[in-house]
């Protein structure tokens, strides 16, 4: 079978298209034909050696994946071949199949994609850590979302919406803001050519409840200035790849608040806990509450395309890799 591999530290270029023997199913486990690959950010910062886990090369990278199963270890009684599931694998994803625990695969609801399955674990188990436990959002707050053209960002206008709030996304591209108000936002802001601070204020009557930074950078200072009484900013990642040095003055101003949202160290430390945030997620979809998007998509061959098109913010929503 094919596999992404990388067998040096640095940019996507460097990655390789290699054939493997196919890895033996054990008892407890089962094989999955992949389907669609989720592209992460954080898959880049992987492969780049830049994130704060450096996993020994040569290494497949991707954790996330959706596909079909093709077999079911000895000891697997609630799974069966031919199964539409998805899991998250934490490295591996960027192949034709994997062999994976049973106990950490979850089937793939009636009326969602490969794509959209592949893709919507990550973002929306992050926006619904971000908004339900850690700022604990009202109905009727007014939130400002950064990089809401990706897709952390989509998935939170998405679940801030369903809340009963008002969204005010910002983004750097025509299309990102598009795709921001068909997921629920009430407003946009040019971050290439507005002022972030003073528009969200404005747009806002003063200042917004809460802002969601999955940016950093000058962003991050911008979006605490935002806040207006007892403002909420929570600190998601640094896309921009620049961590921001919040000034204490402005959180102390108007008893603003910083939180730190951190879902992928949660989720590894509260396994059911994230399990059943998982099973929360895809209960709303089912329901028609939440509303993955579509992600675009990559043959396997090209996975440095892929990466760099994230890398350089020309993805538009959500990405996968088609093996």
């Amino acid at each position: 079978m094919r596999a992404v591999v990388c067998t040096e530290e640095g940019p996507p270029e460097r990655l390789t298209i290699e054939r493997r023997d196919p890895t033996p199913c054990g008892p407890e486990q089962v094989r999955i034909e992949v389907r669609a690959a989720g592209l992460n950010f954080v898959d880049a910062l992987f492969v780049a050696g830049r994130y704060q886990i450096r996993p020994p090369v040569p290494f497949v990278p991707g954790s996330e994946l959706a596909g079909r199963i093709t077999e079911v270890g000895a000891a697997v009684e609630d799974l069966a071949v031919g199964d539409r599931v998805m899991t998250s694998i934490g490295l591996g994803a960027f192949a034709e199949e994997v062999v994976v625990a049973a106990g950490g695969v979850t089937r793939v609801p009636d009326g969602v994609s490969d794509g959209q399955a592949a893709t919507l674990g990550q973002s929306y188990c992050t926006a619904v850590f971000t908004l339900e436990h850690r700022v604990e959002l009202a109905s009727g707050e007014t939130v400002l979302v950064l990089g809401a053209g990706g897709g952390v960002g989509l998935a939170t206008i998405d679940v801030a919406a369903s809340h009963g709030a008002t969204v005010i996304a910002a983004a750097s591209s025509a299309a990102k803001r598009d795709l921001a108000v068909a997921a629920g936002a009430s407003a946009v802001i040019d971050t290439s050519t507005e002022s972030l601070k003073d528009r969200a204020r404005e747009l806002s009557g003063g200042g917004v409840d809460v802002a969601v930074d999955p940016v950093g950078g000058a962003l991050g200072e911008e979006a605490l200035r935002a806040l207006g009484n007892d403002g909420r900013l929570a600190v998601v990642g640094f896309a921009s790849g620049t961590i921001p040095s919040l000034p204490a003055n402005q959180i102390l101003l108007r008893n603003r608040r910083v939180i730190g949202v951190d879902w992928g160290a949660w989720a590894m430390q509260h396994p059911a806990e994230n399990t059943a945030l998982l099973d929360t997620v895809l209960e709303r979809v089912a329901a028609g509450t939440y509303h993955p998007i579509e992600p675009s998509s990559y043959p396997l061959a090209d996975v440095a395309l892929a990466l760099r098109d994230l890398l350089e913010r020309r993805v538009a929503g959500k990405a996968v890799l088609v093996p």
